[in-house]
């Protein structure tokens, strides 16, 4: 038997996993991770070591079947949240897509990444998790003097499960007032997830109750361009309340006019 690639795959095991559970009117319903070894096993293909590359693939890198995607009803859409350890669930929420804005002005930054991690940075999350961070972009967007506190934070949270957040800074403001930032990237063709956004709000307000959370998002755009969104939660809905270009440039190409003028 020959094996369809990686992300059928993993869409015929959603596919499976969702149809067997959906009844029209649903607005949610939970599966956990050993239904997903059932499932492909039921299908006769193989999975990678790490199940959750299955949920992370049909969040931010493929569109789920057009059999789920019919079950939706208007300006709603299913995402896969975590339910616990181990256990997920399918959830009917306002639909939201978070994406460059192509009509937004670009903001021209000195480009202070060093000449090595350019030569050998990937199109990757890693890598603009770097440029981000030497560049200071997060300061420059939010307003606030801020330290990467950690990347790759793999935690829980109650309720929803193991999670993990791409880098997580803390802020302090003019007056003293402390933040903690969690910031999600996407490099290449992955898209911002309302579900990560999500999760990272509800790791600060479990973890960093005293401080006040501005969840921040990171995506690649060409010729050196990186779009920046802060993030919120209203009404069981993400929803972007700033959004800015970064375009890094050597410092002689940012001219007198733009050193002088607001954009605010």
């Amino acid at each position: 038997m020959v094996e369809p690639p990686r992300p059928n795959r993993y869409r015929a095991i959603i596919e499976r996993i969702f149809l067997d559970r959906w009844t029209t009117g649903a607005t949610e319903f939970e599966f956990g991770r050993d239904d997903i070894v059932k499932t492909a096993a039921a299908l006769g293909v193989d999975l990678p070591k790490n199940l959750g590359d299955v949920i992370y693939s049909l969040r931010y890198r493929d569109e789920l079947p057009d059999s789920i995607l019919t079950t939706e009803p208007p300006g709603q859409s299913w995402s896969i949240e975590g339910a616990g350890r181990a256990v997920y669930r399918f959830k009917l929420a306002p639909t939201t897509k978070i994406a460059p804005n192509p009509s937004l002005a670009t903001i021209p930054i000195p480009d202070a990444t060093p000449q090595l991690i350019v030569k050998h940075a990937f199109d990757d999350e890693q890598a603009l998790l770097a440029i981000v961070r030497y560049n200071r972009l997060i300061d420059i967007f939010v307003g606030l003097t801020t330290y990467s506190l950690q990347n790759h934070l793999r935690t829980s949270v109650r309720g929803i499960g193991q999670i993990e957040i791409d880098e997580l800074y803390v802020g302090i403001d003019k007056r003293g007032g402390h933040y903690v930032i969690p910031v999600q990237a996407k490099g290449g063709s992955d898209e911002i997830g309302s579900v990560q956004a999500k999760q990272d709000i509800a790791f600060a307000a479990e973890r960093f109750p005293d401080l006040r959370c501005r969840a921040i998002a990171a995506q690649f755009m060409p010729g050196r361009i990186v779009a920046l969104f802060e993030l919120a939660v209203q009404d069981d809905a993400v929803k972007v309340i700033e959004e800015r270009h970064y375009k890094l440039v050597p410092a002689s190409d940012v001219d007198a006019a733009t050193v002088r003028r607001s954009h605010d």
